[in-house]
């Protein structure tokens, strides 16, 4: 017998219908006057921009500057936020002496820290990578160092007794059970490190997306923008599928949460 108290599932297409409303009032206003390119281009010139932009190689240039940063960034704060977790979650005098300092440095607004990076290492790549790293090892810290300590502590007493030693057992058993945390870190951390580069590429950048969204604000091309700042939540969105795609790898030995 059918349960008609079961809530119907709506097609996934009727969640396009809105955002297509949307885009079709954005275009119409725009047609109409009510909207100027000054203050915001139409769809059809921003899709026409981003074509001709990936047509004479200036968004692939900037597209490729800028994940080399995020690149370099992340992977300073992925080997550091691993290491001082690991230091702090399976030491009591690590936890002691590194998340104090630690959770002091997440409580300011790192991207306040700009102006300081500036003056520290000057203009080029190395206050933008810094403020990537910087607003990325966070995340990875946290959510590592919850899930060492979440770690049930019967399993690690098995190990002991099973003589494995203490190297063995922070490989095998800590690690493995600590990794979903260390990848839901990762997955946030790489939202705040594309985040840190669009303030960071404001600054003087003379490469990478931040530069083309700071000569387009000087020159009022609002087309091209927009095109900049959809292809930032692009590659945040791809980096995120890729981390997905690689937890679901790394995890499949989990069950799953409903049986069916």
């Amino acid at each position: 017998m059918r349960d008609d108290t079961t809530p119907r599932t709506a097609p996934g297409w009727l969640r396009l219908l809105s955002p297509l409303a949307l885009l079709l009032l954005w275009q119409a206003a725009s047609a109409a006057g009510l909207l100027p390119p000054r203050i915001l281009a139409s769809p059809a010139q921003i899709a026409f921009t981003g074509w001709e932009m990936t047509r004479s190689g200036a968004l692939p240039r900037g597209i490729a500057v800028s994940a080399s940063r995020v690149a370099a960034g992340f992977g300073i704060a992925l080997g550091l936020g691993v290491v001082l977790a690991v230091a702090a979650g399976l030491s009591r005098l690590g936890e002691m002496v590194l998340d104090p300092p630690l959770q002091m440095l997440k409580a300011m607004p790192f991207l306040g820290l700009l102006p300081l990076f500036i003056l520290w290492f000057g203009i080029g790549e190395a206050p933008k990578v810094g403020l990537v790293a910087l607003g990325a090892v966070f995340p990875i810290y946290l959510t590592l160092h919850s899930g060492i300590r979440a770690v049930d502590l019967r399993l690690v007493e098995a190990g002991r007794t099973l003589g494995l030693s203490w190297l063995a057992r922070v490989r095998h058993i800590v690690l493995p059970g600590a990794l979903p945390s260390l990848l839901v870190g990762i997955r946030y951390g790489l939202s705040i490190a594309w985040l840190s580069l669009v303030v960071g590429e404001q600054i003087n950048a003379d490469s990478g997306l931040g530069a083309l969204i700071s000569t387009a604000r000087d020159f009022l091309q609002t087309d091209v923008i927009v095109v900049c700042l959809l292809v930032y939540a692009a590659m945040g969105l791809a980096t995120d599928g890729l981390v997905r795609l690689l937890e679901a790898h790394a995890l499949r030995w989990r069950p799953p949460l409903v049986a069916g």
